[in-house]
């Protein structure tokens, strides 16, 4: 049993919080959830839409996980124009709870984003903890 938690240890299935920046400085938080089947990444998006104040984005994600190499494409659904089709290719830290990389919007726009979950075994220990109280 050991063995195949160790195996897991890794796995980006979750959820996690997420920043992105545009070349003039402004960010943009986020919220996605990752699904981890494989190699292969799917999941979704939520954020707060920049151009409506209020309003929400939605997404989905589509991608690949090699080693430490993450890679998805994020497509808005349509319900705000002009939000279409992002890429986004970054790298996993050691401990599986850091992806830092890069985003791009074909011939548009590019920067930087960040995306944070916590530590698994921080999530352990307090499940552990609030099974034993």
């Amino acid at each position: 049993m050991a063995e195949r938690i160790e195996a897991n240890a890794d796995d980006l299935t979750g959820v996690w919080n997420g920043l992105y920046s545009y070349p003039d400085g402004r960010s943009v938080a986020f919220v996605a959830t990752l699904i981890q089947h494989g190699r292969a990444l799917s999941g979704a998006t939520n954020e707060r839409c920049q151009r409506a104040p209020g309003g929400t984005l939605f997404a989905t994600l589509a991608g690949s996980r090699e080693g430490g190499a993450v890679a998805f494409r994020k497509t808005y659904d349509g319900t705000v124009p002009g939000y279409g089709m992002v890429d986004y290719a970054g790298s996993l830290n050691a401990e599986a709870t850091e992806i830092e990389g890069r985003w791009t919007i074909a011939g548009m726009w590019s920067g930087k984003f960040l995306m944070i979950r916590p530590h698994r075994k921080a999530e352990s220990a307090a499940r552990e903890a609030s099974v034993r109280a």
